[in-house]
């Protein structure tokens, strides 16, 4: 069913180290840089980029600018290699830069070094929760209506039975010991779950749909299947906070509104010496899966999934990208919780 499998053994992160020194560089480029990087709003711009992507009409409400001034300062920002774009749809998102580009590499990433450390302001920052809350609201309000009908467009892009097989690989790849914890964060329809419970003592299943959750314990049931705890809930505010090994995220991260803060409370959720199983989409420009799966972000840049799980606290294991022939690719990664020294 696939065109391509490929197997990337070097960690995602390692892409983006810096160029040869003198390569690229002069004195007006950098200075274009530093100028770009000087003004306030452009700054506050970079700042709130950290670990999210925003559109154009979303940054305006954000600093409340005018469409057509916001437009120009990312103007300025993509020419200098600050920003890049990605289009979904009719929509521009701008995130920071995390490619290698030239000799200026090392000049941008101190520059969102520094400006990491200063603080968002009080208002910019409930704009952004607003947006965020209105992202998520939306993938909800999907959720609640169209469980059914997502399973059925979900397997139009990327049935688990395509990739299910290889998720299983990254796992056994672990030799995790069976007396262990798993946790899988959207569950579903539950097709990883009976696989799971053959491998560890222990596994919780949670999801924010009650629809597809119940469509999961039924199937755990029909197994005769009894070490599966079913967890009705958000993983962004979890009620009662449970502690894993092995956590695994089946095509989940598209759908939420803070992939990279989720990546931070993953984090949290496991034991040190866990492990983290990824499978999503990569970046694609088939917009119509916004409408037809509820989809908030069109696939994930894998160098940018990285880069998030770095910042989370992750190091990188192994990868996997497979090719459909539907034109979707499929990322599988390993991430891990590093033992506390």
């Amino acid at each position: 069913m696939y065109e391509e499998n490929a197997v990337f053994s070097r960690p995602m992160s390692k892409l983006k180290t810096a160029t040869d020194a003198n390569q690229g560089i002069s004195l007006p480029r950098a200075t274009a840089v530093l100028k770009a990087a000087g003004d306030e709003l452009r700054a506050q711009i970079l700042r709130i980029l950290q670990r999210d992507a925003f559109g154009v009409l979303e940054l305006s409400r954000i600093f409340d600018t005018r469409q057509p001034t916001m437009s120009h300062h990312l103007k300025i920002l993509s020419k200098t290699g600050l920003v890049v774009s990605r289009r979904e749809g009719t929509c521009i998102f701008y995130r920071r830069s995390c490619y290698e580009q030239d000799g200026l590499d090392t000049l941008r990433h101190q520059i969102f070094a520094q400006l990491d450390l200063c603080p968002v302001a009080d208002n910019i920052d409930r704009e952004i929760q607003a947006v965020h809350t209105e992202r998520s609201e939306s993938s909800l309000a999907f959720f609640r209506v169209n469980a059914e009908r997502f399973r059925e467009q979900q397997d139009l892009i990327a049935s688990y039975s395509l990739y299910g097989d290889s998720v299983l690989e990254l796992i056994d790849g672990l030799q995790l010991p069976p007396t262990l914890t798993a946790l899988e964060i959207g569950s579903g329809g539950g097709e990883l779950l009976p696989e799971l419970a053959a491998r560890f003592n222990k596994v919780i299943a949670v999801d924010n749909s009650a629809q597809l959750l119940d469509h999961a314990q039924s199937l755990v049931a029909q197994a005769g299947i009894t070490n599966v705890d079913f967890v009705l809930d958000n993983i962004e505010a979890l009620k009662k906070p449970v502690k894993a090994d092995l956590i695994t995220l089946n095509m989940v991260l598209h759908h939420l509104a803070r992939p990279a803060d989720i990546l931070k409370i993953i984090n949290g959720l496991l034991n040190d010496g866990g492990a983290l199983i990824v499978s999503d989409l990569c970046q694609h420009d088939q917009d119509w899966a916004h409408s037809a799966c509820g989809d908030l972000w069109l696939g994930l840049c894998p160098e940018e999934l990285a880069t998030w799980a770095n910042n989370a606290g992750f190091d990188e294991g192994d990868s996997l990208f497979l090719t459909q022939r539907n034109g979707f690719r499929i990322q599988l990664r390993q991430f891990l919780k590093p033992t506390a020294a």
